[in-house]
């Protein structure tokens, strides 16, 4: 019985190899299915008619495999797991004694093989040699370490956060994510313990699949700040995880079907330092006397200033309003405590406010924006519709003015609010000047009445900012639709899916770096710019390191804009675009460059060679030129795709050591264009779905329908590694090193540890010590790396995906802590959660333990 069994398993087997060999033929791609599945049927014929011959026909399957394997891809375990795994594993089957004592012919002796078995076992010896080999093989790993004097240069140069704090969401506002912190380096981070646990309790929206806990806490004056994908604030005690104050904004409610995102990167946080007290404490004579007023007030209206702070509300819209997404005045708060608001913190909305929060009680600062202390985001917007703009990334604290961008409702229709950026005054929230990307030279504040440019160029990451060159740095996106841009501005060409340096007293554009040129694969810009000065070739040279989703890291002059690091224009694909899109012939390259190698048949994947074919047959039918081919209506492989090789966790810089460490990933998107007519009629969304309305693009020629290549079996077509930590010399743009990172416990149905490299978002962080941090990773860890070699030296298991980026910082118990998000998400896959996690060394440990 199992040897008819096993026959037909390997008969089916066979001629499924067969049929989709010759499909793959045909289509251009390789013999190897076909070539390999001829003795494969031979061998379950005989095996049916009970020939031990069987086993020799089946020794050829296998050493047809392994050459074919060992030609394509070499010693790489993961890369032969489809082609080997399963006809090994039938090949053990085969050699069971049920199996060859059922064959008709002269059988061995007692305790003998007969040569036909003999020469199997052979061949899976063989096998068995070259998997070990292959095991132990790190054919996509980079063994390096930075040199040891660079290691030991000691803390950066002070700058101008406490050096315990994290005061931004970079930490400082050159977004570095650089602690100068050693208390926690690479000799005792594995004596890390979780010291407190708290659980926001904000639930996630069960219709709402961008929704997620991804915040970046800031730890200032002895208080940690976190926001939730409602746009709560809250404020915890960071030595005990003790919740100090709570702020709901009550959002008001948006439809489900086009507020598909929801999520909060961030607060922002204002020391006070420049505005006025006087301002800031108005209508008080002095700091004494407001807090005289204050702890009066307190005595005598506890209740009343308890309800304030907790229960701020919003007067929701009147049915007769006529813009029902204009909120309007919370309740008023007694100008006597104002003095609370010499600190704030600031954060956006999801239903597009700005709110200014007292720092120390949570309560809404009165003034900033008028007595509500709330600015509107939606003034000047064109297209006001609920949901469409938003931003998930905290505002930039620059001088006296915060800057904010924001995000709109990617490739639903071609009249969409604008992607604006503005600078609001920070003491009153009115606005100082506007940089709209499509009108790039009207950056004085829009006249009451006007609108912004519909569709413009949006920036919805982080910016950051150089006080000395009083340049303002923000990473640009580019206006839908993402995959047709036919008819394009001239100031849309110029600005889209750049890094541009905005003058911080008047909005006005002083250079840009474009990125991509005519981008048609939604590679904005997506991650924070980091500024480091770099010494080069004995020169100091003031830097910015700009991470993209295609997988270039640009070092410019931030001064000037001119590259510091070599920026090359290289040729790229020209055809199998729609007719009129004006491509570019070229695109720029950076010394520092993650982009993948080009995808070919043999990096296919899967779980048996059957999945494996197909997604060989896939991409085989797909217009797949090398990067940048264009979409198509046949359907083009984009790699990387939309998801980015670096997204919004961007990159940790060491200032000291002048070197970068970031987490790059490898998956591959399809981009097919669908012709669509001039109607509300849905082309490439399902219909009835509330949920979102994909990328119909209404108002265009095309919708598009953009996914990842995945198999048949729900896993990337692409072989693993699918990512990585890697470690770069900023000085010269050479790689130190490149590490395989993450395993798939907590992608596959089965929880093994297999370290494949998995996809990630989220973003490091480096300390004096020596040592990163990361969490971003589909499995279920925070992780610390050995900074001059990339090794992992440390992990703690989390109760959910961990896809934000940590902080680190100074308790004022004298220790230092790691603080990590853990909210999952569900683009991701990774289970959703509420956890905020610190961990410390022991009490009582120190930095040379």
């Amino acid at each position: 019985m199992i040897r008819v069994i096993l026959a037909i398993l390997i008969l089916i087997l066979g001629v499924a190899l067969a049929i989709g060999g010759i499909w793959l033929i045909s289509l251009g791609g390789s013999w190897g299915y076909v070539i390999l599945s001829i003795p494969m049927i031979i061998s379950a014929i005989l095996l049916l008619r009970r020939q031990r011959s069987a086993l020799v026909a089946y020794a050829i399957v296998i050493i047809i495999s392994l050459i074919w394997a060992l030609w394509e891809v070499g010693f790489d375990w993961w890369a032969m797991a489809p082609r080997e795994g399963l006809i090994v594993l039938l090949g053990i089957i085969m050699l069971l004694p049920p199996v060859v004592h059922s064959l008709e012919s002269k059988r061995a002796g007692p305790g003998q093989y007969s040569i036909e078995s003999k020469s199997l076992m052979g061949v899976m010896v063989v096998g068995v040699v070259i998997a070990v080999i292959s095991f132990v093989s790190k054919p996509h790993e980079i063994d390096g370490n930075l040199a040891a004097d660079r290691m030991a240069s000691g803390p950066a140069p002070a700058d101008d956060v406490e050096p315990g704090e994290w005061a931004a969401y970079g930490r400082t506002s050159a977004g570095q994510r650089y602690s100068p912190l050693d208390q926690i380096n690479t000799d005792n981070v594995g004596k890390l313990e979780k010291v407190w646990e708290y659980h926001a309790g904000d639930d996630i929206h069960p219709d709402l699949p961008g929704s997620a806990l991804e915040s970046t806490p800031l730890i200032v004056n002895d208080t940690m700040y976190v926001c939730t994908p409602k746009s709560e604030v809250i404020a915890l005690d960071p030595v005990t995880g003790d919740e100090r104050w709570r702020f709901d904004p009550k959002l008001l409610d948006l439809p489900s079907g086009l507020a598909s995102y929801t999520t909060c990167r961030g607060v922002s946080y204002d020391d006070g330092s420049n505005i006025s007290v006087s301002a800031a404490s108005a209508p008080l004579a002095s700091a004494d006397e407001a807090d005289a007023l204050l702890e009066a007030s307190r005595a005598s209206a506890t209740q009343k200033a308890a309800g304030v702070a907790q229960n701020i509300l919003v007067d929701r819209a009147k049915p007769n309003d006529p813009n029902p997404l204009v909120p309007g005045n919370t309740t008023s708060v007694n100008a006597s405590i104002r003095q609370d608001c010499r600190q704030r913190v600031f954060i956006t909305t999801r239903d597009a406010r700005l709110i200014a929060l007292s720092a120390e009680t949570g309560v809404i600062c009165p003034g900033f924006g008028g007595d509500d202390g709330t600015v509107n985001l939606w003034q000047g917007m064109p297209n006001i519709s609920p949901g469409a703009y938003y931003s998930t990334s905290p505002g930039l604290i620059a001088d006296d003015v915060i800057v904010v961008g924001g995000a709109i409702n990617d490739n639903v229709s071609t009249t969409l609010p604008s992607g604006v950026v503005r600078a609001f005054d920070l003491a009153t929230g009115e606005l100082v000047w506007n940089f709209d990307a499509a009108n790039p030279t009207a950056t004085a504040p829009i006249a009451d009445g006007e609108t912004y440019t519909e569709n413009a160029p949006n920036s919805w990451s982080v910016s950051s900012y150089d006080a000395d060159l009083g340049l303002v740095y923000v990473p640009f996106g580019v206006g839908s639709p993402d995959q047709y841009g036919v008819g394009r501005s001239e100031a849309e060409e110029e600005y889209s899916t750049s890094i541009t340096a905005l003058d911080v007293a008047t909005g006005e554009p002083r250079w840009t770096f474009q990125t991509v040129h005519h981008d048609l694969w939604d590679y904005d810009v997506p991650a924070q710019p980091s500024l480091i000065d770099l010494t080069i070739e004995g020169k100091k040279v003031p830097a910015l390191v700009q991470p993209t989703k295609q997988g270039e890291v640009f070092v410019l002059n931030r001064a000037t804009g001119d590259p510091v690091l070599p920026v090359e224009e290289v040729a790229v694909p020209q055809s199998g675009g729609i007719e009129g899109e004006p491509l570019s012939p070229t695109q720029p390259v950076s010394k520092i460059s993650f982009a993948p190698k080009e995808v070919t048949g043999a990096q296919m994947w899967g779980m048996t060679p059957v999945d494996q074919m197909l997604c060989r047959i896939d991409l085989a039918k797909l217009n797949y030129e090398g990067r940048f081919t264009p979409p198509s209506e046949n359907g083009t492989l984009t790699h990387p795709g939309s998801f980015g090789v670096l997204n919004w966790g961007a990159v940790a810089v060491d200032p000291a050591r002048q070197m970068l460490f970031s987490m790059p990933v490898y998956l591959g998107f399809t981009a097919q264009l669908v012709e669509r007519p001039d109607s509300l009629e849905k082309v490439v969304s399902r219909p009835g779905d509330d949920v979102p309305i994909g990328n119909e693009n209404f108002g265009a020629p095309y919708g598009s329908i953009v996914k990842p290549f995945m198999s048949r079996v729900g896993l990337p077509c692409q072989q693993p590694p699918w990512g990585y930590v890697q470690g770069v010399d900023l000085t010269n743009g050479e790689t130190v090193y490149r590490r395989v990172n993450g395993t798939v416990r907590d992608m596959a149905p089965v929880p093994l540890p297999f370290k494949t490299g998995v996809p990630g978002i989220g973003g490091p962080i480096v300390t004096a010590g020596g040592v990163a941090f990361l969490s971003g990773t589909v499995d279920y860890y925070v992780r610390g790396y050995d900074l001059a070699n990339g090794n992992e030296i440390w992990r703690a298991r989390l109760p959910a995906g961990g896809q934000s980026t940590p902080a680190t910082y100074l308790g004022r118990d004298g220790r230092q802590y790691l603080v990590v998000v853990a909210g999952g998400h569900r683009y991701t896959g990774t289970k959703t959660g509420d956890s905020v996690i610190a961990y410390a060394l022991p009490e009582g440990a120190t930095a040379t333990q």
